[in-house]
C-alpha cells in the first residue's frame, strides 16, 4: 500500500459497510447525492454486527447484545450469528425491523471522517461512492449551484462530528476498563429442545467474546467504583451485562428465519467462561 501524502486525511481503523470512501469535494461531487429509494438498508443485510458507542450501550442494549471483538476490544452489537446475514433487515424487502434503535454507526452512512495526519483535531467528511444510495440523481445533492455545502450536507457533517467525539469518549471508555483488568473471555450457549421441551444433545456454542465481569466489578475498591459511577462508567457496565439477555431474541430469529420452531423450542442462553485449557 503506498503511503499517504504529508497531511492527507486518513480513516481510521477498520470500517465494515465501506468500500470506497472519498473526501466530499465541490469539484467531483457536485450534482450528486443520496438517492434512498425503497431499499434503503440494502447495505446492511450482510453485516452481523455494528460498532456502538458507549453512549448507545443503553438504548442498543435494550435490542441486541453488546460485545467486545478483538484486542482493541472495539464495542459492536450483534445483529446476527453468522457473517453474510443481518437478522434485523428484510433481505427480501430491506426495511429493518420496526421499533428497534438503529445505532449511530448506520445512520451515519455513507458518511464517515478521516483525521488529518498532521492535525488530528481536523478531520475531512467523506462518502462512499460506491454505496448503492450514492446517486447522480440524488433526492439530496451534497453541493447547491454555487459549491457550498447543501442544509443536508450540513447536517451530515454536525452528525460526524458528534460521532467522531462519541467515539474517541468510547475509547476512554474501554482503556479504562483494560486499566481496571475488568475484561473477561465470555461464551453464549444455547441446549436445543424438542417439542415436548425436553434437551436434545449437547448445549452449543453461538459465540465467543470479551465482555466485562461483574465478579472483577465487585472486587474493585470503593473508590474506584465512585470514580465509576461519577463519570457514568458504571451505567455503562451495567447496560453491558443486561444486554447479554439479547441474545435469546438473535437465537429466536434466526430460528424464525431458517423456517425451524420460534423461541419456545429454545432455552435461555447461558453466559459462561470457556473450559479451562488442559
Amino acid at each position: 500500500m503506498a503511503d499517504a501524502a504529508t497531511g492527507a486525511p486518513q480513516i481510521q481503523g477498520t470500517l465494515p459497510l465501506y468500500k470506497k470512501p472519498e473526501p466530499l469535494n465541490a469539484q467531483l461531487h457536485k450534482g450528486k447525492g443520496l438517492k434512498y429509494g425503497d431499499r434503503p438498508f440494502d447495505f446492511l443485510n450482510e453485516t452481523h454486527f455494528v460498532p456502538v458507542t458507549v453512549g448507545e450501550f443503553a438504548s442498543a442494549g435494550g435490542d441486541y447484545p453488546i460485545i467486545f471483538l478483538g484486542e482493541s476490544k472495539i464495542s459492536v452489537a450483534v445483529m446476527g450469528l453468522q457473517a453474510g446475514e443481518n437478522l434485523f433487515v428484510d433481505s427480501k424487502t430491506s426495511e429493518y425491523a420496526p421499533f428497534h434503535y438503529v445505532p449511530a454507526f448506520v445512520r451515519r452512512y455513507p458518511f464517515v471522517g478521516a483525521v488529518h495526519t498532521e492535525e488530528k483535531d481536523r478531520f475531512t467528511v467523506c462518502v462512499d461512492t460506491q454505496s448503492h444510495l450514492f446517486s447522480d440523481k440524488p433526492d439530496f445533492e451534497f453541493f447547491d449551484a454555487d459549491g457550498k455545502p447543501t442544509e443536508f450536507t450540513q447536517r451530515a457533517i454536525e452528525f460526524v462530528r458528534r460521532y467522531e467525539s462519541d467515539v474517541a469518549v468510547t475509547q476512554l471508555f474501554v482503556d479504562r476498563m483494560k486499566e481496571l483488568d475488568m475484561f473477561e473471555e465470555q461464551t453464549t450457549r444455547f441446549q436445543p429442545r424438542d417439542q415436548a421441551g425436553n434437551p436434545v444433545g449437547e448445549p452449543q456454542v453461538v459465540a465467543t467474546y470479551w465482555g466485562l465481569s461483574l465478579k472483577k466489578l465487585s472486587e474493585l475498591p470503593s473508590k474506584t467504583l465512585e470514580e465509576l459511577r461519577d463519570n457514568s462508567y458504571l451505567g455503562a457496565i451495567y447496560a453491558h451485562v443486561l444486554s447479554q439477555a439479547r441474545w435469546e431474541q438473535i437465537m429466536a430469529r434466526a430460528a424464525f428465519r431458517a423456517g425451524e420452531v420460534t423461541s419456545s423450542s429454545m432455552s435461555r442462553p447461558t453466559m459462561a467462561p470457556p473450559p479451562p485449557e488442559a
